[in-house]
């Protein structure tokens, strides 16, 4: 494996936990709605990293299976047309309010930083949100590029989004390390020809990570001065 050039590196999961500001954000946007409220943090966390699309749909259709209220096509169209406002308000109101950087988190680009990589964070997050949040954890200094999921066509898992922050850093996929919380991240990076290393505290859908096939897992990002995959064996 050769010795990476360049990073890029996932937001939600594995830098920032932000579980709860999703959280409060949907609680905010069901309650608008008037649907039953609030959904658990747990529940949430099920549905984080396929974007705020795929968040905000998922959440506002078990609210309607769990309203059982009988709610006709055209009422939960229009529910779903509207939830995606609304939850761009409650969440613009509280992005970083209740988030918090993962220990070892900025210890980890700063061992990126110090080996020399350029560094991009590609997110499904909204630009505009992953800047600010960034800004306001005081890491967005550490990164030459930021990518949201508003970014390009495709999200990942889709390759699209590495492919072009490559382009970006000016890395070859093989030279260029992805690291990530989930199967999301390890799949892009797969199709995009990329190394990948997983944090095992992140989201993942709920489900294990250690079962999602990867190049290496840490428990903390400050472990990556040790790892295999950062040190490379050759080029």
């Amino acid at each position: 494996m050769l010795k990476p050039t360049a990073a890029i590196v996932d937001l939600d999961g594995t830098l920032v936990d932000t579980l709860d500001d999703f959280t409060a954000a949907l609680n905010g946007m069901l309650t608008e709605l008037a649907l039953p409220a609030p959904v658990p943090r747990e529940v949430v966390e099920r549905y984080v990293g396929k974007g705020s699309e795929f968040l905000v749909h998922s959440i506002v259709n078990r609210a309607v299976v769990s309203a059982n209220a009988g709610f006709s096509a055209i009422e939960i169209e229009a529910l779903l047309a509207s939830a995606g406002a609304a939850y761009q308000r409650h969440y613009r109101a509280v992005n970083g309010q209740f988030a918090r950087v993962y220990a070892g988190a900025e210890a980890g680009l700063q061992i990126m930083k110090a080996a020399g990589l350029k560094l991009a964070c590609v997110t499904n997050k909204p630009g505009a949100f992953a800047r600010e949040l960034l800004v306001a954890k005081g890491l967005a200094g550490y990164f030459d590029e930021v990518f949201g999921g508003d970014a390009f066509e495709r999200k990942k898992p889709d390759p699209l989004p590495l492919l072009k922050a490559c382009e970006a850093l000016g890395s070859v996929p093989a030279r260029t390390l992805v690291v990530g919380d989930s199967s999301n991240d390890a799949q892009a990076a797969r199709a995009a020809g990329c190394p990948v290393v997983l944090v095992t505290y992140g989201y993942n859908h709920g489900e294990p990570v250690r079962a999602v096939h990867a190049d290496g897992f840490v428990d903390s990002l400050a472990e990556l001065g040790a790892s295999p995959v950062l040190l490379g064996n050759g080029g």
